[in-house]
């Protein structure tokens, strides 16, 4: 009898070590994909977002800045023809502006490729009323193949919760035992993931406060210009502060404009994510779900 004993606990020793060696690969395995995220995707940011100012200057000079908007083609002194020609008497401070749009438009075209991704390659409403009706009728294998044919962040979080569904089910754990593995399982999953849903979202957000502030510093230049032109000796010269109370409202419409862009994409964006997100809980409830009717099944 003594022997059966330490032969059982030997066995649950073995058993718990097991568990906490998985535990640790696991963890090991998020800290390393978040760090080779951050350290690779702040690289490819940082040179996005160089390239972008480097552009947005290219625009200002090559193209706002053209003989062909200005009258009689002085670019300093001719009166502009068309709002290019209007924009570049902004300052220098509209390519910095015209850098930080750009930013924006990339970095969303590249966030909604990102989160399409995720979603998966068929409807996330036709996927996930799928995956619930596999679920509630017990056919966990048939939903583990849907999630292997949707692929994308979601599908891959909701296996790994399925899977952890059928290793519990032949370990026999009770419902709460159960409930909170799967839970586990899915936070460790879904924190694999978040990263790169989330990655680029910071630099977004930070634009639509930096659009406005780098818009207003542009608006201060043209109104010290427009206040330098009043305080002259003699007759105040009306075309240097025409100019500069343009350059402050050029600034400021084009900082205003980049803010706005900004806030719609950053807005967009993370209601998808959290879309996601929810689409995972739900699928985790409906598995611990299933899994206590299986249990009572059996206690009747």
């Amino acid at each position: 009898m003594k022997r059966i004993n330490l032969l059982h606990d030997k066995l649950i020793t073995t058993k718990i070590n097991y568990l906490k060696t998985l535990k640790l690969k696991k963890m090991a395995n998020v800290q390393v994909k978040k760090e080779s995220t951050s350290n690779g995707g702040g690289m490819v940011s940082g040179l996005i977002i160089v390239a972008c100012i480097c552009v947005g200057i290219m625009i200002w000079k090559f193209i706002m800045g053209d003989a062909s908007n200005f009258e009689g083609g002085n670019v300093e002194k001719g009166h502009p023809l068309n709002t290019l020609g209007q924009v570049y008497h902004g300052g220098a401070i509209v390519p910095v502006l015209l850098g930080m749009l750009l930013m924006v438009l990339v970095f969303s075209i590249e966030r909604y490729f990102v989160i399409s991704k995720a979603a998966g390659k068929t409807k996330l409403d036709t996927f996930m009323t799928k995956i619930q009706s596999s679920i509630k009728a017990g056919e966990i294998d048939e939903a583990i193949v849907s999630c292997d044919k949707q692929q994308g962040s979601v599908a891959n979080a909701i296996k790994s919760a399925l899977v952890k569904y059928q290793a519990v089910k032949k370990e026999g754990f009770n419902s709460e035992e159960a409930a909170e593995t799967i839970h586990k399982e899915i936070e460790e999953a879904t924190s694999l993931e978040m990263p790169m849903l989330q990655k680029n979202m910071t630099i977004i957000s930070s634009l639509v406060s930096l659009g406005t502030l780098i818009g207003l510093l542009g608006t201060v230049s043209g109104m010290i210009k427009a206040f330098g032109a009043l305080a002259s000796a003699g007759t105040p010269d009306q075309a240097a502060l025409a100019s500069g109370i343009s350059e402050a409202l050029i600034n400021t419409a084009t900082g205003i404009g980049t803010s706005a862009v900004a806030i719609i994409s950053y807005n967009f964006f993370t209601s998808k994510i959290d879309d996601l997100t929810y689409s995972i809980d739900e699928a985790a409830v409906s598995i611990v779900n299933s899994y206590r009717r299986f249990r009572g099944s059996l206690k009747q």
